[in-house]
């Protein structure tokens, strides 16, 4: 196999003079790529009309100031993100051999970790591949290529991610917010075998029915597996409510840890199809239910009801994807929280999450107690849970820490 340092005889030397060059102007700080920053935004770096005229993905050696070389990166002049570092040895090479590296060391983690493969394979930067996100389901997997550079390499990607993991089926989800910063389209495609529809997981005792091609995301949070886990054990016999349900991860989960009870709340007709099929699967669906409509709205309607549950979870959207929407997020997990509280029984549990990396850890939680508190409830914070190993943390990317789950017991 070819490595990094070993470049085939037949390709140009990593050095030649056909390599594109990109440079840090003189007053960035080149301290942060070289202690593992992955990014360079596009006021960092040197913009002249020949690394402007450069296609969206290009492969080229980054040098700072003092023309030292800092590694090999991703360049897309027509985004922010100008630079995303790909290796820090300036003498890679990015081909087929190098991918099937980067996802072989990846694959080796997730066999450690899980007895099935159902899993996160490829978690973007954390992994040493850049904007870029696989899961695995199984024999089939999914590529989000959410970077110029993976979307140009995706024939070479694909055919190491087959090489590597045996999987017969690859899907292109195409969608999101992250691909349009980049300038990408926006196609969702099978580019290897077939699908019949929606495929079982299993997770956690529980049985999850994942859309490839027509769900959210990949089709499946799987990020979640470890807080769907705490919270099933604060489930037997619990009348649970998810709220932002998706394809029920919290309440299958809840219903296999022996919950009495389980509603769904989301507004996605299709998502709540895929959560009653799971429940079927997993034989819990005589204790389960659903209800279709905006989470405020329903969680208003419950109360004025007067329905209480055991355990009450709220996994939304993220409210809060970037600074600009910060405050407007914080007030809205402030009121998710304060609904969400009212309907807790006395004792009871209320589980409240976040996938907005703009909210950090503390500013979501002082929303959560505030809405708490504005309910008139008193809480103890059980647990905080983030996302599972399969999506490991680059300490030097905020971004790749964004899961939050805030685990509460509420009195009074």
């Amino acid at each position: 196999m070819n490595t990094s340092s070993n470049p085939p005889a037949d390709r140009p030397a990593p050095f030649a003079d056909d390599m594109p060059v990109v440079r840090l102007r003189p007053k960035t700080d080149a301290r942060a790529i070289r202690r593992g920053s992955p990014w360079v935004f596009d006021n960092e770096l040197v913009v002249d009309r020949r690394t402007s005229k450069l296609t969206p993905g290009t492969i080229a050696r980054l040098e700072d100031a003092e023309r030292s070389p800092l590694g090999i990166v991703a360049v897309n002049p027509a985004s922010k993100i100008i630079c995303r570092m790909l290796d820090r040895d300036p003498a890679a090479v990015i081909d087929r051999a190098w991918l099937t590296a980067r996802l072989t060391r990846a694959l080796s983690l997730r066999e450690r970790l899980f007895d099935t493969p159902h899993y996160r394979l490829i978690h973007a930067e954390a992994d040493g591949l850049p904007g870029v996100v696989i899961d695995r389901f199984g024999d089939a997997a999914v590529v989000q290529p959410n970077a110029a550079w993976a979307d140009l390499m995706l024939e070479d990607l694909v055919a190491a991610l087959v090489e590597v993991t045996g999987v017969s089926c690859v899907v292109k989800n195409a969608s999101g917010r992250a691909r349009s910063l980049e300038g990408l389209d926006e196609e969702t495609v099978i580019l290897r075998g077939s699908l019949d529809g929606p495929l079982p997981v299993p997770m956690n005792g529980a049985t999850y029915m994942a859309d490839l091609l027509g769900g959210q995301k990949t089709g499946l949070f799987l990020d979640q597996r470890p807080n769907h886990a705490f919270a099933a054990s604060l489930a037997r016999e619990a009348r649970v409510l998810d709220v932002f349900s998706h394809v029920g991860g919290f309440a299958l989960a809840a219903l296999a840890g022996g919950a009495t009870s389980a509603l769904a709340v989301d507004g996605s007709a299709a998502a709540l199809e895929l959560a009653q099929r799971g429940a079927e699967a997993g034989g819990t669906a005589a204790r389960f239910s659903t209800r279709r409509g905006d989470a405020f709205e329903a969680m208003a309607a419950l109360a004025a009801e007067g329905e209480s549950f055991d355990l009450i979870i709220c996994d939304p959207p993220a409210f809060a994807p970037n600074k600009p929407a910060l405050e407007a997020g914080l007030r809205a997990y402030e009121r998710v929280a304060r609904l969400a509280a009212t309907l807790v029984a006395p004792g009871g549990y209320l589980v409240l999450c976040s996938c907005s990396h703009a909210a950090d850890l503390g500013r979501f939680r002082g929303a959560c107690l505030s809405g708490i508190g504005r309910s008139g409830r008193w809480a103890q914070q059980l647990h905080t849970g983030f996302a599972g190993p399969d999506h490991p943390q680059l300490p030097q990317l905020a971004e790749t820490g964004y899961l939050k789950a805030l685990f509460f017991r509420l009195d009074g």
